[in-house]
């Protein structure tokens, strides 16, 4: 089994840029930056329960590490960047920690959790995500995402930005976003900050200005801050063309 994915500016030698989306998002949403970063060869990936991967499940991390690592193997990759958003950036994470990463040059993560510290912290995020998940199981998405985009996480947004948004999302199955935002839930991620920070790849922490959650978290953790001016927690939608210009910099240090 692989995950639906498409590649573009295949014709470039270089490694490929594999990118990884969000909850409630799919690979689609990384268009504008494959754009911007066209002198790479690049990967969207759809992720379990979403986009073209919809009907497709996951257990836990280990099993979403050997997923990612079977479609890279099926779609011939053998040299790649992974650059991952929120739930994105968590997946990619976890893999740089503990999967398969042969061939992988290094990571990019945007507004990502490294995880929880104690049993406490975890098993109240297990319930939250649970909370969540019952309601997108049985409540109708627009009412559940409404709700969604009023987190703390979100209060950059303008009211404009937050209708786009549940517009947007709007065409996601609840009981598939609902499925893989438990099984991947951070309750259930390991504490990746000590293997984060060993990390002998090159690695960079990207985190929009006005995101203080993540920034906080990002300097607590001694992770490889690089903040993106003037946007808040969905940096790369939110300005496209700076997102892009920091992916570019940091590649070209590894040219």
């Amino acid at each position: 089994m692989s995950l639906a994915c498409r590649k573009f500016n295949s014709y470039n030698d270089r490694p490929w840029l594999v990118w990884l989306h969000g909850l409630l998002g799919s690979g689609d949403e990384w268009l504008p930056l494959v754009n911007l970063c066209a002198h790479y060869p690049s990967l969207v990936i759809d992720l379990p329960g979403h986009g073209d991967s919809r009907d497709v499940q996951v257990k836990d991390f280990t099993d979403m590490s050997r997923l990612l690592s079977e479609t890279l193997t099926e779609q011939q990759i053998n040299k790649y960047w992974l650059i991952g958003y929120s739930l994105g950036g968590r997946i990619a994470m976890n893999h740089v920690c503990y999967g398969d990463i042969q061939g992988l040059c290094g990571l990019l993560v945007e507004g990502g959790n490294p995880g929880l510290f104690s049993q406490q912290e975890r098993d109240a995020r297990l319930e939250h995500d649970r909370r969540w998940a019952r309601r997108f199981r049985s409540q109708p998405i627009e009412q559940v995402l409404s709700d969604w985009y009023q987190q703390a996480v979100f209060s950059d947004l303008l009211p404009e930005q937050r209708r786009q948004l549940i517009n947007l999302r709007s065409h996601n199955h609840g009981g598939s976003v609902a499925d893989m935002l438990e099984n991947t839930s951070l309750g259930y991620q390991p504490w990746l900050v000590p293997e984060l920070q060993q990390l002998a790849l090159p690695f960079a922490y990207l985190c929009g200005e006005k995101d203080e959650k993540f920034q906080q978290l990002a300097k607590y953790c001694a992770l490889p801050l690089q903040t993106i001016a003037h946007v808040g927690h969905n940096a790369h939608r939110s300005n496209a063309a700076a997102f892009a210009a920091a992916v570019n910099h940091f590649l070209s240090l590894s040219d």
